[in-house]
């Protein structure tokens, strides 16, 4: 094969399935139609790496250390760069290596327009939005001209239980929404705490489930069949859960952070406040109850679902990979 010999460093693997291995495989499958392509958790001079043409790192704090190490040995060659949620809402403020990552990369990826504002203005001309995507699903939530949810709304989080994703705010809506109302929630337990208190949020309250991990597939089966989607994070770089929602025709409740404005736009109807359990229940409860409304989050989410087409994101990504150093204003 002609083209580029790419290396994408993810510091998530397959096994982790969260959001940046997602970003990793699904560029990965998108250049390999004209590059070839090797994912890995690490670069280092001495493993083959010699043979990477361009670099594209996922995070970085967690990939300061391989991109430092092509930098140094191949400082000609381009390195791409994309932030994720903990960058941009935490580690660049705080943490040298991080910051030194931001430096060192030709372009800077950002996942949505809205985190520009936290980078430092001498870096906006690296800076580029490229959204994820996901494939267009039909929804089997009900007709879009019917709304009318079952006689038992399912009502989706999907995330690993950590912190930053907010899952306890999720878990405390249980015993708020209206009895017929059921939480689903789906995600390995990243932190322990989070998970013990999953299990004894499904013990006392029956109508929230924690099913755990599941694989990405049945992942977005199980939200296809959702009434609506919860995602309650306290940062987010651009999240593909959003994504996979939006184009299956589900609509979602968003926590009232940047990164998700950047995603649904700032005129979305379907926010609640950070760690605000009761806004959220309300939230719930008035997608169910109130027609006009969830009719409303589903047209400003259809409205969104052309900017997550994969062909858009591959061509995005293929020019950035041709053009990975060109001065660019998001």
């Amino acid at each position: 094969m002609t083209g580029l010999s790419i290396t994408i460093v993810s510091p998530a693997s397959q096994r982790e399935n969260n959001g940046n291995w997602q970003t990793a495989s699904r560029w990965a499958r998108m250049l390999q139609t004209r590059h070839r392509v090797a994912i890995v958790h690490d670069w280092r001079l001495g493993d083959g790496g010699g043979d990477s043409d361009l670099l594209i790192a996922l995070h970085a704090r967690r990939a300061a250390p391989a991109l430092a190490a092509f930098s140094a040995a191949f400082p000609e060659r381009p390195a791409i760069l994309v932030l994720t949620g903990t960058d941009l809402y935490r580690d660049i403020a705080v943490d040298a290596a991080a910051r030194a990552s931001l430096e060192r990369a030709h372009s800077l990826v950002l996942l949505q327009p809205a985190g520009l504002a936290l980078l430092p203005a001498h870096l906006h001309h690296k800076a580029r939005v490229i959204y994820q995507s996901a494939p267009a699903m039909p929804p089997l939530a009900g007709d879009p001209g019917d709304p009318a949810p079952p006689a038992h709304p399912v009502i989706t989080m999907i995330g690993h239980l950590r912190a930053e994703k907010d899952p306890a705010t999720f878990m405390a809506a249980a015993p708020l929404v209206a009895p017929h109302v059921r939480l689903l929630h789906i995600g390995g337990a990243l932190e322990p705490a989070l998970g013990a208190l999953a299990a004894h949020t499904a013990a006392q309250h029956p109508r929230y489930r924690w099913l755990g991990n599941l694989p990405h597939d049945q992942a977005r089966e199980r939200l296809r069949r959702s009434h609506a989607m919860v995602i309650a994070s306290t940062m987010e770089g651009g999240a593909n859960v959003i994504i996979e929602a939006v184009t299956c025709g589900v609509p979602v409740l968003a926590s009232d952070i940047d990164g998700n404005r950047g995603m649904l736009g700032d005129d979305y109807a379907g926010y609640f406040d950070v760690g605000d359990a009761a806004q959220l229940a309300a939230l719930i409860d008035r997608s169910v109850a109130d027609q006009a409304f969830y009719r409303l989050l589903r047209a400003q989410c259809a409205a969104r679902a052309a900017l997550f087409d994969p062909a858009a994101e591959k061509a995005a990504l293929l020019q950035l990979v041709d053009n990975p150093g060109h001065q660019h204003t998001p």
